[in-house]
């Protein structure tokens, strides 16, 4: 198949004119107040946006607030007053985005303290204000990597876990929801053991919320990890050599053992009885011991075979980006060509030219609208002619070429 086509789902072959109707990106981008940047429009188009220029220009704040365009917290996680311009208490990103469906005008942000607006981010699509950031994946699907996330392996597990959340929505758009129930009703859980609460029947509810969400959720977690290690192998048997190895992927936790011998509601029964037996032993701990909150997403680089955690730095780059880029595959695939938006901020430090080019032609097969960042134009050379080169410095984004 050629470079330029794509598979549907359906089998057939749609053709490069075809494909820009199929993809999803982002048009036009306005930022009010919106960290180092006062007043910004920028036009984009479905090509690979690359921002280069020197540090603390305001580079990653640009895709910090693409990330904004779709649930959750942003590529930092910071809090939302942060996000305003110093002097300032609000801000505002608004964009138009480019679906398969036709454009969608989205605005998200921050209004000023006194005005008597809730606290949290606003959320408004074509006009109309929503309940919450959560209808934003439906629009569209964002994914990113961040400096931050080259220690992922040898972090915490709650790391790894966060991270595959932020795919499995791609393919279960109520996988979100669950998850803010089961947060919910295992800190109101919480509250009670360390109020020394003794009475069952305040309990029950909260219980039943965390089996009932919690098992969907290990299941929901079970078979995300199943569809990519399918991807990866696919990706892998494609290529005779590849410049990033394939991963091998396991989702280890208790409920997630449960469900690959037993019926989800049989797991469901035993987990809400287990936290009823083990209050006591929880109430001593201070928090909820078991639950889909202490599972981890074991990683392997596979040519290796050994563990992702033990292998060299440049070695879990290079695991990290294969993995995403075979998370996009897959997300390609189940959206009909509709590749998602990228985020990758100084993707191209700690890569040699080989890893680097690599990375650009899977980004252009892909068709993502990928935005990059760096501080050298030269690193990107392999995009030229199919990419839109900016260069950003305080604050400022001017079109380079």
């Amino acid at each position: 198949m050629p470079l330029n086509a794509v598979s549907r789902a359906d089998g057939t072959v749609s053709s490069s004119a075809e494909r820009v109707e199929l993809r999803a990106w982002v048009a036009r981008l306005r930022l009010t107040n919106f960290r180092n940047y006062t007043h910004l429009a920028l036009a984009a188009g479905p090509e690979p946006m690359v921002l280069t220029g020197p540090n603390g220009a305001g580079k990653t704040n640009l895709l910090e607030a693409v990330s904004l365009l779709t649930a959750g917290q942003g590529l930092r996680r910071s809090p939302f007053p942060e996000l305003a311009h110093v002097g300032s208490t609000a801000w505002a990103v608004a964009a138009t985005l480019q679906t398969p469906l036709g454009p969608v005008d989205i605005g998200t942000g921050l209004k000023s303290e006194g005005s008597g607006a809730r606290t949290g981010r606003i959320v408004r699509i074509d006009g109309e204000d929503q309940s919450g950031s959560g209808v934003l994946a439906s629009h569209a699907s964002i994914f990113w990597l961040i400096p931050a996330m080259d220690g992922l392996f040898t972090g915490p597990a709650s790391e790894r876990r966060r991270f595959l959340d932020r795919l499995i929505p791609s393919f279960d758009p109520g996988y979100r929801p669950r998850l803010g129930q089961f947060e919910r009703a295992m800190q109101q859980r919480n509250r009670l053991l360390a109020e020394d609460v003794r009475d069952p029947a305040r309990f029950a509810g909260f219980e039943h919320v965390m089996a009932e969400t919690g098992v969907a959720i290990a299941a929901a977690r079970a078979a995300a990890v199943a569809e990519l290690a399918a991807a990866i192998g696919a990706r892998r048997d494609a290529a005779s050599a590849s410049a990033f190895p394939w991963a091998e992927l396991a989702i280890a936790g208790t409920l997630e053992r449960a469900l690959a011998t037993q019926p989800a509601v049989d797991v469901e029964d035993a987990y809400l009885a287990s936290l009823q037996m083990t209050r006591d032993r929880d109430r001593a701990a201070g928090r909820t011991l078991e639950g889909p909150h202490r599972s981890d997403l074991i990683v392997g680089h596979g040519p290796k075979q050994m563990p992702a955690s033990v292998c060299s730095t440049g070695e879990q780059k290079a695991l990290l980006i294969g993995l995403v880029l075979a998370h996009a595959d897959l997300v390609r695939q189940r959206r009909d060509g509709a590749a998602p938006i990228l985020l990758l901020d100084e993707i191209a430090a700690h890569l040699d030219p080989v890893r680097r080019a690599a990375l650009f032609e899977d980004i252009v097969a892909l068709g993502s609208q990928a935005w990059l960042t760096g501080t050298d134009p030269e690193a990107f050379s392999a995009l030229e002619n199919r990419a839109r080169f900016h260069h950003v410095e305080d604050g400022r984004v001017t079109i380079v070429g």
